[in-house]
């Protein structure tokens, strides 16, 4: 399935939008999010999608990351600083619907150990599972700060009941290639989702937390 955006327009985009960020600097890393459009789709009677795709590089480095975990995966976790919690620590949340919505808010995504990966809906009831942030499972035989990275780089596309959808693709500290790359990445797996693949494209921009929209297609 080729790409309907040539490499031209991409990189005009891409450096338009690196270019606005650079003009008034903020406090904080802008992220660059893809914003499709989406036509010829009924999101009452067709089917939603939902996808997940690893891109070449890390779109929201500030991402925070909570390891659930038993005492190996814990001490690990401690030594490399990453923040984590034990069983015991989940068992005080005490199914409380308010903490666990607290916590599925306080971290943007969750990984636990096999042993503990299955207590999870008993321990804290469904509230990560409805946040979105039902834990990803950690092995012992994974590098936790690799998996972490994976779990960075990862970004989901899900269609909900309206027809435009939102992603980050990367941060105005990107070069123009590792942006452009993760956009090209981006672009193809949603266009593979999609029951008619382009006929269900409307639209697609990019833009900067603070920038403006450039368009793509």
């Amino acid at each position: 399935m080729t790409s309907k955006v040539s490499k031209d327009i991409l990189y005009e985009c891409v450096n338009e939008v690196l270019k606005g960020s650079k003009k008034k600097h903020r406090r904080f890393l802008e992220t660059v999010e893809l914003q499709i459009g989406l036509k010829n789709y009924d999101p009452q009677k067709d089917k939603r999608f939902s996808g997940t795709v690893k891109l070449k590089y890390i779109p929201r480095p500030k991402m925070q990351v909570c390891v659930l975990g038993d005492q190996q995966h814990c001490d690990e976790a401690k030594a490399n600083e990453i923040p984590y919690m034990d069983a015991e620590a989940l068992k005080k949340l005490n199914k409380n619907k308010k903490l666990v919505k607290k916590l599925a808010k306080k971290y943007d995504a969750f990984l636990a150990s096999e042993s503990l990966i299955k207590q999870i809906p008993r321990l804290l009831g469904p509230g990560l599972n409805k946040a979105g942030k039902f834990p990803g499972l950690l092995a012992h035989s994974e590098s936790m700060t690799q998996k972490i990275d994976e779990v960075k780089a990862t970004i989901k596309f899900q269609m909900k009941k309206v027809l435009c959808l939102s992603v980050a693709v990367g941060h105005v500290k990107m070069s123009p290639d590792e942006l452009a790359q993760n956009v090209h990445l981006s672009v193809n797996f949603l266009v593979s989702l999609l029951k008619k693949h382009w006929q269900n494209v409307r639209s697609l921009h990019i833009k900067s937390s603070m920038g403006a929209a450039q368009r793509l297609y």
